[in-house]
């Protein structure tokens, strides 16, 4: 008798407990310029966390691995550390797949910094390559800077794909010099 009056308490008492407290609301955290995420310097197009830095003109991850690009596309990238007094190299590496230049026989890039043209280079080939350019310290000294890729043919939604095609990227990023 006296044990099931112990557990009737007990249970009673948990009731009151539990009815007194009150659920708490999440309150969504924000982070602090300090402790936001650095963006890179290197950025690989099958990582999820730097999609960010895939500015535009860009599909979505494929195999993992690589993103379609359309004809104009940018990426914000981080220069090295001695950038603005070095200079440093982008580079991207892409292919050239078989299913544009069969049809487009050729595609040049164009890219741009801070509105600088570095020298085109174009493509008649299918396969991988790295477009790598040196960069000049002078265009590097802000904390990020955004680069926009141009091309000067590509594949207009319909014609193979329902989106837009351009050249399958893998990569992009500044090497220090």
């Amino acid at each position: 008798m006296m044990h099931s009056r112990s557990l009737i308490f007990v249970g009673i008492a948990c009731l009151v407990l539990l009815s007194g407290c009150k659920r708490r609301e999440r309150i969504p955290v924000q982070l602090t310029e300090e402790e936001a995420p650095t963006l890179a310097s290197v950025i690989h197009a099958g990582d999820p966390n730097a999609a960010k830095q895939f500015l535009k003109g860009f599909h979505e991850i494929e195999q993992n691995s690589w993103r379609w690009t359309t004809r104009s596309f940018s990426v914000l990238l981080r220069p090295p550390r001695s950038g603005a007094e070095k200079g440093a190299k982008l580079e991207l590496h892409l292919s050239a797949p078989d299913a544009v230049l069969d049809k487009l026989k050729s595609v040049t890039l164009t890219a741009a910094i801070e509105g600088l043209t570095l020298k085109p280079e174009t493509y008649q080939k299918s396969g991988d390559y790295v477009y790598s350019r040196d960069v000049p310290g002078k265009v590097l000294g802000a904390e990020v800077v955004k680069i926009d890729f141009t091309l000067d043919k590509f594949l207009p939604a319909g014609s193979v794909d329902q989106r837009e095609l351009g050249l399958v990227v893998t990569s992009a990023g500044f090497e220090v010099k």
